[in-house]
């Protein structure tokens, strides 16, 4: 059961929290990966008021092809670049990247983000997007003490989670990389870590899956154009 409701504007919450983003600054290339299984409200909403938060211009979409730590999408590679697509087709802020699907092997976030680095040169800023629930276990992912030595972690509010790290010495790693400036951001190309109080949204796509199985209402949990994909392909009725 979803214990709350998404709001469909989240833009007078944030309105007041906007940086001022010095003329000529660097503009930061910001991903965001994931299954997208399908994509919602809860991945959409807070980036959009992290790039409010942190002047983000652009967030380029990457979904994922074998997930490594987790179990494979119900939904095909091409079925949820679909919906993907669909999400943000009238979004400016978003475009979609497809490279991670058109791997056969893992999908390992700190090689999509070498790629990237080769292709915008080593003084661009870089960021990748997560949540506070990735932060409490990035230090089980592949090559993971490498990810700041590329990029900027720009990490979203979770419910439940707290900004505290419990693994031995990660703690330190975080205060250690953590930064409060947007600024600092734009000037640097990678190795920082900036937490960010973006709206809690306690949304699920397992929980979703679940609920159309049990065709119950999905409105405030993510677009009609997507409803409409997962009935026109009988996604999620096992």
């Amino acid at each position: 059961m979803i214990d709350s409701i998404v709001p469909t504007h989240i833009d007078s919450e944030i309105d007041t929290m906007i940086p001022a983003t010095p003329v000529g600054s660097p503009v930061i290339q910001a991903l965001f990966g994931g299954t997208f299984d399908p994509i919602h409200y809860g991945h959409l909403r807070p980036v959009e008021a992290l790039a409010q938060l942190v002047g983000l211009k652009h967030v380029i979409l990457l979904p994922n092809h074998v997930p490594p730590h987790r179990p494979q999408p119900e939904a095909s590679a091409q079925q949820r670049l679909e919906m993907v697509q669909l999400a943000v087709q009238d979004n400016p802020l978003f475009t979609v990247d497809t490279r991670e699907l058109q791997r056969e092997t893992p999908s390992y976030t700190v090689e999509t983000l070498q790629s990237f680095r080769q292709e915008i040169g080593e003084q661009s800023p870089l960021a990748f997007i997560i949540g506070q629930d990735s932060l409490q276990t990035i230090h089980t992912w592949y090559k993971w003490e490498a990810l700041l030595d590329v990029c900027h972690l720009l990490v979203c509010s979770r419910p439940g989670y707290q900004s505290q790290l419990s693994a031995p010495g990660m703690q330190q790693w975080l205060e250690k990389h953590q930064t409060d400036s947007t600024h600092t951001l734009s000037q640097k190309p990678h190795g920082y870590i900036y937490l960010a109080a973006t709206p809690l949204l306690n949304i699920s796509a397992t929980d979703i899956r679940h609920r159309h199985l049990q065709g119950l209402n999905c409105d405030d949990l993510l677009p009609l154009s997507i409803q409409n994909y997962i009935d026109s392909q009988r996604l999620y009725k096992k």
